[in-house]
């Protein structure tokens, strides 16, 4: 059994450099503190927020500063890109009709990071 992820869960990336917040709109959500997350809530800028600077060079920004740098690492604004939605998600718990978030759901970024939940945010419901 995973947790339920809400809007305010933290998330990371492997290659940012800080954490970001999970965004969760309220419509059609089971509501308590704040609405609990599908794996449909992956839209960047709007559910997922930039991590901060990016670290991987398969982001086209990055690889050109390195390059630039005479091939040192140099780390440029995250602008995350996810290409699909969160997996796995909750088989049996669906919000709005989709599956919940849980806690162990992880989303890829098209810049080879992936991004997983690290606290799921101001309320814990079991779901499975």
């Amino acid at each position: 059994m995973a947790l339920g992820v809400f809007g305010g869960a933290m998330l990371q990336c492997s290659f940012g450099m800080a954490p970001s917040t999970l965004t969760v709109l309220p419509a059609a959500r089971v509501m308590s503190k704040m609405p609990m997350a599908t794996i449909m809530d992956q839209i960047p800028l709007v559910n997922i927020m930039p991590f901060g600077m990016c670290t991987c060079l398969a982001n086209p920004t990055v690889s050109a500063a390195t390059a630039a740098a005479l091939g040192v690492l140099t780390p440029m604004p995250c602008i995350p890109v996810i290409p699909a939605p969160w997996a796995p998600g909750s088989p049996t718990v669906l919000v709005g009709g989709k599956p919940a978030l849980s806690q162990t759901s992880k989303c890829m970024c098209a810049y080879g990071g992936v991004i997983q939940i690290t606290n799921p945010g101001t309320v814990n419901v079991q779901v499975k």
